[in-house]
């Protein structure tokens, strides 16, 4: 469990309310946040294949979109790429959380590259459900963000079966052949309510759309969101820790907004939050993308207290538990030994 620093006691009634003592400065912190079993395995993947194989191993693309994870992992020996072809023939390479297309396996084996796939098993689940819907002829509705790798990867496992829909405006103008055989399938890293919104303007046109089998929005993503409502509700100010191009932590930011916090900024590192973000501000949320190791958030917290927001009370919506094992290229160790290793338990769990 990490460490949350010691809080002062409100009053009961102001206990009671979820508000703080006038004058008394206090954080939130969400609980679930930062790191999820996705996450998790595809770092260690590249952490474990560096002490197998030692450096350089190359990466293609982010292996997941947080600065500090990808700047740790390239002082310990990791080169990271934005394709195949830029990778020496022979060489190792991992393949990033976010799932690559079959093209890019192709390319990667054309150059007797040694693949490790680290994709999130969940993303993984949506490249099997857009082959199967594809092999069953119908045209899917992929909802997400066009440009994005893991749009990229799940469009590439039936380039001519599916259409990208960015959002509800576009809900309203996409074309289909054969609305009695259409389904929707989605990015995992989405807003959970803008997506049923786009699927809600989709069925009003097309009464028969199939939907998938399972939510594709990841566990982590909307246990994260249902945690930062509960929090931005009571919330001055909503400090989201992620990247830029972490589309969860931008997600953050936005339901934050969306659910009553007065104001809601993302930031990558504790130095980034600035002075003025707090004048007048009683209450901070604090809360980090699926992406993002509690260490950074710590930082945040940290400079938080020095700014006289010492009462930290953690607000948790939800219990994560799930884990994943490594990926099948790292589970046999070069003695022969099968290493089956649970990951999740290292994801920076409150």
């Amino acid at each position: 469990m990490p460490h949350i620093p010691s809080r002062r006691r409100p009053t009961e009634r102001a206990r009671l309310e979820n508000r703080p003592v006038d004058g008394e400065k206090r954080v939130l912190l969400a609980a679930p946040r930062g790191y999820c079993a996705g996450v998790d395995r595809a770092v260690v993947a590249v952490e474990k294949a560096l002490d197998r194989y030692g450096a350089p191993v190359y990466v293609r693309k982010q292996i997941v979109h947080n600065i500090h994870v990808v700047t740790e992992l390239e002082a310990k020996g990791a080169i990271f790429v934005e394709e195949v072809d830029e990778v020496p023939e022979g060489a190792h390479i991992v393949f990033s959380a976010h799932g690559v297309s079959p093209a890019v396996v192709q390319g990667a084996a054309d150059r007797g590259l040694h693949a490790i796939d680290a994709t999130c098993p969940l993303v993984t689940k949506v490249h099997r459900e857009a082959v199967r819907f594809a092999r069953d002829d119908f045209e899917i509705l992929l909802i997400g963000h066009d440009g994005h790798e893991e749009v990229e990867g799940t469009a590439g496992h039936a380039p001519e079966r599916v259409t990208i829909v960015n959002n509800p405006e576009e809900a309203d103008t996409v074309q289909v052949k054969d609305p009695s055989k259409v389904v929707w399938l989605s990015q995992t890293t989405l807003s959970v309510d803008e997506t049923m919104e786009t699927v809600n303007r989709l069925r009003t046109r097309f009464p028969e759309l199939h939907n998938p089998p399972s939510d594709d929005i990841c566990y982590a993503t909307q246990n994260r969101q249902v945690a930062i409502k509960k929090v931005a509700k009571d919330a001055d100010l909503v400090i989201v820790v992620g990247s830029a191009n972490s589309s969860n932590s931008v997600r953050l930011v936005e339901v934050a907004l969306e659910y009553g916090a007065k104001a809601a900024y993302r930031v990558d590192y504790a130095d980034e939050v600035k002075q003025e973000w707090l004048d007048g501000v009683e209450t901070v949320g604090v809360t980090s993308g699926a992406s993002v190791p509690e260490v950074l958030v710590q930082e945040v917290l940290e400079a938080l207290s020095e700014a006289g927001y010492g009462d930290v009370e953690e607000v948790r919506t939800a219990e994560e538990d799930l884990m994943f094992s490594l990926p099948k290229e790292l589970r046999q160790d070069p003695s022969g030994q099968r290493d089956e290793r649970a990951l999740g338990g290292r994801a920076a769990r409150s």
